[in-house]
């Protein structure tokens, strides 16, 4: 293989090297992935055009294949050619001429080209019309393959749950596309415009805040592909988000916890235990749907659990959520501390797929036979048990000190996390201030 081809489609750190400032002489198209419309039994390859030092036209060069046509899914050759289209692009950057040295770099020009293109003034970066002769969908990136390249990167950068996220949603987006502008098919067709044409669909469908969500899961993708240099922007960074009012569930007064809970000890005592360990150990509903038997240690009295926005956190189990579990000790220690029939087994689903099982039992359960509205879920149960247990902890206390020994036990990283749940949940409330009125 020749020096220069060796360079392209040798991967190493250098797709991590800060690039080169550009040029001033714009000797170049940037580098472009043929992606064949995405048909796997067609070779793929990078492609550019360098302008000729004699003619002073852009001259069309020679494939690069490297390895890229071994790879038998869409997503092993994007992230290939990705990679040779980097470290070309750099070369050309550094001053590297393919007509300089041609017998020593191996890199021949096309004979005869398609057609020589006069340009007064390139863009090394951006996208350049194809030579005659060559699809036009050759130089756009299928919107699919994109998105499933971006899924393969992120596959173990970001959790499982977040990632399928990302899968839902951008084929959301493709199918809504596909009914409303099925001419749009490639990376580069992808306006402003029609972005907000999507955003603006999910709003009047549903709301501002799944708006929101679309806009951060679609941006973060595109902001990859940008990174990645396969597309030019990412103009969802140019869409600002609504504002959105979230949805609170509702505290619960003591009558209807005590009936509550009095209902579920004979209808449904694995219901009963799932809500106690949102109420008494102040878990998420879907923390308590990732627990297995092993997460509790009940020598030390202590619970392991992934929390939001990190691995692994710690939790002391109160005496009261010890005194009503089952004997764990003849249990498997890999199971699933709550599955639909019995405490510790196996279930074949999804973290969120348990999640919100139990949240429709609940609702079938509970909310109907209660008659309780929209406003009361499982959170209901983590907000009422900590503000009863901030109101307590007030009494003998000052606020700080109350908040202070609340945070160990709600797991609240910082004191001005732990003030606005509490204000969003009303947990603090006014003393009387009659005295102050007359």
């Amino acid at each position: 293989m020749s020096i220069f081809l060796e360079t392209i489609t040798f991967e190493h750190e250098s797709e991590h090297v800060l690039e080169h400032d550009l040029s001033t002489k714009s000797n170049f198209s940037a580098p472009k992935i043929y992606t064949a419309k995405g048909d796997l039994s067609k070779r793929w390859y990078v492609y550019f055009s360098f302008r000729d030092p004699v003619t002073k036209k852009l001259v069309r060069m020679k494939n690069i294949y490297g390895k890229a046509n071994n790879y038998k899914t869409k997503a092993d050759r994007l992230t290939v050619l990705t990679s040779y289209r980097k470290n070309l692009l750099k070369l050309l950057r550094e001053g590297y001429s393919p007509f300089e040295k041609k017998k020593d770099i191996g890199l021949e020009k096309e004979t005869p080209p398609t057609r020589t293109e006069t340009v007064k003034k390139v863009d090394p970066v951006a996208p350049v019309a194809p030579t005659e002769g060559e699809p036009v969908e050759s130089w756009g990136m299928p919107l699919s393959d994109a998105f499933d390249y971006v899924l393969k990167l992120k596959k173990n950068q970001v959790k499982h749950r977040t990632l399928q996220d990302y899968g839902h949603k951008s084929k959301a987006f493709l199918l809504w596309l596909s009914e409303n502008h099925p001419e749009i098919r490639t990376m580069d067709k992808l306006t402003k415009k029609i972005l907000m044409d999507f955003l603006n669909y999910i709003l009047m469908k549903s709301s501002a805040r799944n708006r929101n969500n679309f806009r951060l899961a679609l941006g973060t993708m595109l902001q990859t592909l940008e990174e990645n240099e396969l597309i030019g922007f990412n103009f969802i960074k140019n869409i600002k988000p609504l504002a959105s009012v979230p949805k609170r569930n509702r505290t619960l007064t003591l009558e209807m916890e005590n009936a509550i809970f009095s209902y579920l000890k004979k209808e449904d005592p694995i219901l009963l235990l799932y809500i106690k360990f949102v109420a008494y150990n102040y878990l998420r509903p879907i923390e308590v749907s990732r627990l297995r038997v092993r997460d509790l240690n009940l020598k030390s009295k202590t619970i392991s659990f992934q929390a939001k926005n990190s691995i692994l956190k710690k939790k002391t189990i109160p005496q009261i959520l010890l005194d009503v579990l089952p004997d764990l000790s003849k249990m498997d220690p890999d199971d699933l501390l709550f599955t639909p029939d019995r405490i510790g087994g196996t279930w074949n689903a999804t973290e969120t797929n348990r999640r919100n099982y139990f949240s429709k039992r609940f609702k079938e359960k509970v909310k109907e036979h209660f008659n309780l509205n929209e406003d009361y879920g499982l959170y209901s149960f983590r907000h009422t048990y900590i503000t009863k247990l901030y109101r307590k902890l007030l009494n003998g206390s000052s606020p700080f000190e109350a908040k202070s020994r609340l945070m160990l036990i709600t797991g609240h990283k910082s004191m001005s996390a732990l003030e606005k749940y509490l204000r969003d949940i009303d947990a603090e409330l006014a003393k009387d201030y009659s005295d102050l009125l007359k």
